[in-house]
């Protein structure tokens, strides 16, 4: 295998048993600088492949039992101490990154930045997609959290998204395969979504602009920057806000060692600088039990915890 001959990985167990790649394998590699918290333990083996075909290929290969799962940009997800055993996968090679425009719709691939479509949309002069700029991370991930914010959800303006599944089949799957509901998602869990269309519609681009700066104004100002965060923690309970039901039970300043509630937003939790991920997720426990304690409401976690404890 020319990558154990590159690595001399042949001495881990796990990567002994995987196929022949053409991206690249990686062993014990540190979460904490794939996820916007900043903490977390190792990945036993990181996966980057180089293309969809790479990817579908690997799981038509790969051990039936062995775990795996994907990441993103890391923005929604907060990977315990103990790190993740198996295989992660993360879609960021060349190919991952490609951006299609054609008439009436657009193709991301999912290791595109969210960002990054500023430019796009301006230069194409496409409107009814500004909300996805002002969201953290990788469009991928906007699918299996249906993603949303400024009163639009990716559920409104998803046409199709191509997936890889567990078995290495390779499909393209509409808006009702995918289920897609307030902030979550019922699709299988082997499925990995490669790319994701979205419609479009034609705008000027001063309007364009004028959304999109209007939305980042709004995130900055009411919102924590800067800050290693995951976004939202807790998913809105139907017809309330979570970051009201925190605060009215008494948990706006509650913090733990290095992890503290957002002083801008309390449905925000922040690594203040030396916090591990157990001082963050006893921190989202604790007011999970503070707000059931003082409402009868059981709040629910938005952001992704994914690994073993320490």
């Amino acid at each position: 295998m020319w990558f154990s001959k590159l690595f001399n990985f042949k001495k881990d167990p796990v990567i002994s048993l995987l196929p022949d790649v053409r991206g690249t394998y990686q062993t014990n590699v540190p979460m904490s600088r794939h996820t916007w918290f900043g903490v977390g333990g190792p990945a036993e083996v990181m996966f980057v492949p180089e293309d969809e075909d790479d990817l579908a290929a690997f799981f038509a290969a790969k051990p039936y039992n062995l775990p795996t799962c994907v990441i993103g940009g890391g923005s929604n997800l907060l990977v315990r101490d103990g790190g993740i055993p198996g295989v992660v996968i993360k879609l960021a090679s060349k190919y991952f990154k490609q951006i299609k425009v054609e008439e009436g719709k657009i193709t991301c691939y999912s290791g595109v930045r969210n960002t990054d479509l500023r430019k796009v949309f301006l230069d194409n002069q496409i409107g009814g997609l500004e909300f996805l700029c002002s969201i953290p991370g990788h469009i991928g991930g906007s699918i299996k959290t249906n993603a949303g914010c400024f009163g639009t959800e990716v559920k409104d303006v998803i046409l199709s998204a191509t997936i890889v599944d567990g078995v290495g089949a390779k499909k393209t799957v509409t808006l009702d395969d995918l289920k897609l509901s307030y902030r979550s998602s019922f699709f299988p869990d082997d499925w990995i979504i490669t790319s994701i269309t979205f419609k479009t519609k034609k705008a000027k681009k001063d309007d364009i602009l004028k959304i999109m700066d209007e939305q980042k104004e709004y995130r900055i100002k009411n919102q924590p920057y800067n800050e290693k965060t995951a976004g939202s923690t807790f998913k809105n309970p139907e017809g309330l806000k979570a970051w009201q039901l925190i605060k009215n039970s008494g948990c706006a300043e509650l913090s733990i060692n290095g992890a503290k509630v957002s002083e801008k937003h309390c449905n925000f939790l922040i690594n203040s600088g030396n916090a591990t991920a157990h001082d963050i997720e006893t921190l989202g426990e604790t007011i999970i039990q503070k707000v059931k304690e003082h409402t009868s409401i059981t709040l629910e976690w938005e952001v992704k915890r994914m690994g073993i404890h320490k």
